[in-house]
């Protein structure tokens, strides 16, 4: 009885531990099903859950057997040993090795499904790519999906069996010394009874080491089965090997290394027959003879490997590598999306007329002359209106404005909770009260006032414009700092925003929120760690919760596999007046055989496979969160929708009002264009030399001196198109020089989304980058001592982005040109607009003047007039005396004054002298 009670007692605290350290968890997962319910993926949610309970079940089954198996095979044999017989106590040691069993079962099969649920599920759900790896002609998809799920199995299985060694070898090492000990009592005793000397030889066990291969024979099949599998594996990870001149297998690799894998594989095959066979005969010599040689080819076959990579393959590696760098070329391009680029020659011919800009009025229309750094700190200045309100950052994006297609800056304000005086962050202040931002600034990119602030379209609280633009929706409930949850529809009515000095209330109207029935209010006191939320006579049952409010935050929570820009960027839809965010989501992956990995995307990841292949869009009033497939090329993607069947739209289901705001995703265009530096080049001779690499170009932005340009996006007619586009672009230079030789494009209007076009510029001719562009400001006398003059009277000037913007077969180059002043609470101030053509460079307040001293002005054609038939030739002296009063009575208008005379006989001048030159020619 007294044992039984002991085993209660500890069954009891083991229990109490579970349910303390499960509690907060139990906590979450309630109240985050809560959460995915009212979001509407349950199923998703549920999808994890399942995954881990049937594979956990079966997994858990098989190794409480295997290992309560083994530890009850440890146990008779230290019965056997031990001479232990007692019926009573073996009962007892059953039992707990069915606990200890259990228990050691569990955490293994809890440590599995947690970390491989999901490669489980991409094994099982696995898509092909429809391309093979040129090494073992295995379709790509093996490696992404599968290749994962066997490394990590197989790593398992044998770190399992190591242990099973390493306790194996500790039983017996155990027994040994046990046996030892016995032996040392009866020598002592035999000394003391027959007065004989002490027998060393009769203390050491000396058929320990072959006791220990004898027991360890049929684990041992497995480890070297295992082993030789793990080699056959370890010959997929040459395609990811850094050896060689590129990224993947080289020669040394295929010819050497895999080879002697294969080696090892064979070799591991036939050590487990005569490991077996050897420990079962106790012969130790040969149980251990063809792992000790498989150690020795292992050796010999990595020197010879360094040999051959260092005496072969290095003095010929041009030779020897060159299919390997096609190999290289291709999986590269491939995996980044750059196979499918489309050259543009472009010849810059620098012979653009007043006629041609007057013909491109709209790229004209749409040049940006305003940055978007400087633009944040005007908004917040401006257009903050109290202190709690902020402008996280400023897009880009474009919209039909009274008609015309206009590139557009625009910016959501939100409440930061934060900036809340400190008096007023009281809990209902925050979690009630002060709830939501308001509205949306808008302005054009191409048009500041005259003090050198853009020209607002939509501002101030609540919204107002001039244009026909329209918002019906401006609470911002969901953004980028809303970090807090809150709890809306209470007897304590929001603040909606400030009007004049009073404010503006309101009550939520949306569908976004968890109802607080007491269940819930205390499971989300419990949750958030506030005993407000219990106690206060504010929330009734009608309230509602509203969690995970971030947008980054919120889209993570639903698919945590998937990587998403940090950016998040403001759409207003045209055809509900509704606030929306676009978030772009992306697939990823490092196992793409022979794909260059990059760092640029991922920090802490290097990756060589990637995609833009969701865009979610996020309501900023109730929350609903979609996920549109925007690759549906994209295997990770399509595994992923058969994984979440709940989870994905297809992207023709996007509404159209959204739908015209997509954007090529800037991170995505960044690293492909950072890879595109080097792999454009698709000869491998050229390849090797780096002969053609290209750097991104450099430009002075602001007061940091240079640095690479960011991508921009701007909008120009792409060369045989008749409209505008709203793309996205960067430009190259040769490495380590100034000259532009080439510029990338995104598309991103309509069906030419996701479209890349390079212009190729000529290389028989310097095309000026944007950093050649900085240096003629600093070299024209006129802009330079301008500049200088600002920068010593109190102000900074600074300088933004350097536009290239094609027209027809030339490049405009334009750059805005800011002062701020010195003092905290000041901002920049658009002043100066550069804009360069061939060898003119100019600086002017705004873009059309600059344009029109390069250019001149526009001035519409004048229409043919007929010839007047009462003139001939033989009266050609007629006109020429009517043209000399004319004149005279001209002069006299002027000097009276009478312009509007004056300019009616100009017109009659220019009459008579058009028909003297018509006369004249027919002569």
């Amino acid at each position: 009885m007294r044992n039984r009670g002991r085993f209660f007692t500890i069954g009891l605290i083991i229990i109490l531990f579970l349910l303390i350290n499960s509690f907060g968890s139990a906590i979450k997962f309630s109240t985050d099903y809560l959460w995915f319910k009212e979001v509407g993926y349950t199923e998703t949610f549920l999808t994890k859950i399942k995954a881990q309970f049937v594979i956990g079940v079966p997994v858990f089954v098989i190794l409480n057997f295997l290992l309560y198996i083994f530890i009850k095979k440890l146990k008779k044999k230290y019965d056997l040993e031990s001479e232990i017989v007692d019926t009573q106590t073996n009962k007892k040691v059953n039992l707990w090795i069915r606990l200890i069993s259990v228990a050691i079962s569990f955490l293994f099969t809890a440590n599995i499904v947690s970390s491989m649920w999901f490669e489980i599920l991409q094994f099982i759900n696995s898509e092909s790519f429809g391309i093979t790896d040129p090494i073992f002609n295995n379709d790509i998809g093996f490696y992404i999906f599968k290749l994962p799920l066997i490394n990590t199995a197989v790593d398992f299985i044998i770190n399992i069996l190591f242990l099973l060694i390493v306790v194996k070898v500790l039983f017996y090492a155990y027994l040994a010394i046990k046996d030892s000990i016995k032996n040392v009592s009866e020598q002592f005793e035999e000394m003391r009874l027959n007065n004989q000397q002490f027998d060393l030889s009769a203390v050491l066990n000396k058929n320990f080491a072959s006791r220990i291969i004898n027991e360890l024979s049929i684990i041992g099949i497995f480890v070297f089965v295992f082993l030789a599998v793990r080699f056959v594996l370890r010959s997929y990870d040459l395609l990811y090997s850094q050896l060689g001149r590129v990224f993947g297998a080289g020669y040394t690799d295929v010819i050497i290394t895999l080879n002697l894998y294969k080696v090892l594989a064979v070799g591991c095959l036939i050590a487990a027959v005569t490991f077996f066979i050897g420990a079962r005969k106790k012969n130790l010599k040969f149980a251990l003879t063809v792992p000790a040689t498989l150690i020795i080819i292992t050796i010999v076959g990595t020197g010879l490997a360094g040999i051959v990579e260092n005496f072969i393959v290095e003095p010929d590696q041009l030779s020897k590598e060159t299919k390997y760098m096609e190999y290289s070329i291709e999986s590269t391009q491939t995996a980044y999306s750059l196979n499918d680029v489309i050259d543009v020659e472009f010849p810059v011919n620098n012979n653009l007329t007043i006629e041609d800009i007057n013909n491109n009025q709209e790229v004209i229309d749409n040049i940006r002359i305003n940055d978007q750094e400087p633009l944040i700190q005007v908004y917040n200045q401006l257009q903050g209106i109290r202190p709690y309100y902020v402008f996280n950052d400023v897009d880009v994006d474009r919209y039909v404005i009274d008609g015309d297609y206009k590139q557009v800056f625009l910016s959501a304000r939100e409440l930061d909770q934060n900036r809340l005086n400190e008096q007023a962050r009281t809990w209902v202040n925050q979690y009630l009260k002060y709830t939501h931002g308001y509205g949306v600034t808008l302005s054009q990119v191409n048009e500041v006032t005259a003090q050198g602030q853009p020209e607002m379209l939509v501002k101030n609280i609540p919204p107002t414009t001039n244009i026909d633009f329209k918002i019906t929706r401006p609470e911002i409930y969901f953004g980028e700092k809303t970090d807090e949850y809150i709890i809306v529809n209470t007897d304590e009515k929001e603040f909606d925003y400030p009007s004049g000095s009073d404010n503006v209330e309101t009550l939520y109207g949306g569908e976004a929120g968890i109802r607080l029935s007491f269940v819930n209010k205390l499971l989300f006191s419990l949750r958030e760690g506030s005993y407000r939320m219990l106690i206060s006579n504010n929330i009734d049952s009608n309230s509602k919760i509203l969690i995970n409010r971030n947008i980054i935050e919120r889209v993570y929570e639903i698919a945590p596999f998937m990587y998403f820009d940090p950016d998040a960027y403001i759409v207003v839809n045209q055809e509900d007046g509704k606030l929306y965010w676009i978030i772009e989501g992306f697939t990823a992956s490092d196992r793409f055989p022979y794909s260059q990995p990059t760092d640029k995307f991922i920090e802490g990841w290097n990756v060589n496979y990637i995609r833009n292949s969701v865009k979610v869009v996020v309501d900023a009033y109730d929350g609903s969160i979609d996920f549109y497939i925007a690759d549906e090329t994209d295997p990770i993607i399509k595994s992923y929708d058969k994984i979440f069947t709940d989870l994905f739209k297809p992207m023709n289901e996007m509404p159209k009002g959204l739908r015209d705001h997509v954007r090529y995703s800037q991170i995505y265009f960044d690293v492909q264009s950072d890879m595109y530096r080097l792999y454009h080049i698709e000869n491998p001779t050229v390849f090797f030399g780096r002969e053609d690499y290209w750097d991104i170009a450099n430009e002075k932005y602001m007061d940091r001196g240079e640095d690479p340009v960011d991508s921009s996006y701007v909008m120009f007619k792409l060369p045989e198109e008749d409209n505008v586009e709203f793309l996205l672009t960067t430009q190259y230079t040769p490495q380590s020089k100034d000259n532009m030789i080439a510029m990338l494009a995104a598309r991103n209007d309509g069906e030419n989304y996701g479209e890349l076009v390079l212009y190729k510029f000529p290389k028989t001719k310097t095309i000026p980058g944007p950093n050649m562009i900085e240096t003629k400001i600093d070299q024209d006398t006129v802009i330079s001592s301008q500049l200088t003059l600002w920068s010593q009277v109190g102000s900074t000037v600074l300088r933004g982005n350097t536009l290239v913007v094609p027209i027809e077969d030339s490049l405009l180059y334009i750059e805005p040109i800011y002062l701020k002043s010195d003092t905290e609470s000041n901002f920049p101030e658009m002043k100066m607009v550069v804009v360069s053509y061939g060898d003119r460079i100019v600086m002017e307040p705004t873009l059309d003047q600059a344009i029109e001293r390069i250019f001149g002005i526009y001035t519409e054609p004048e229409p043919e007039k007929p010839i007047n038939e009462e003139y001939d030739n033989t009266n050609i002296n007629v006109l020429i005396e009517q043209a000399t009063l004319i004149f005279n009575e001209a002069t006299e208008a002027q000097k009276n004054g009478n312009w509007a005379e004056y300019g009616e006989r100009l017109e009659e001048l220019k009459d008579i002298l058009n028909q003297l030159n018509l006369l004249t020619d027919g002569m």
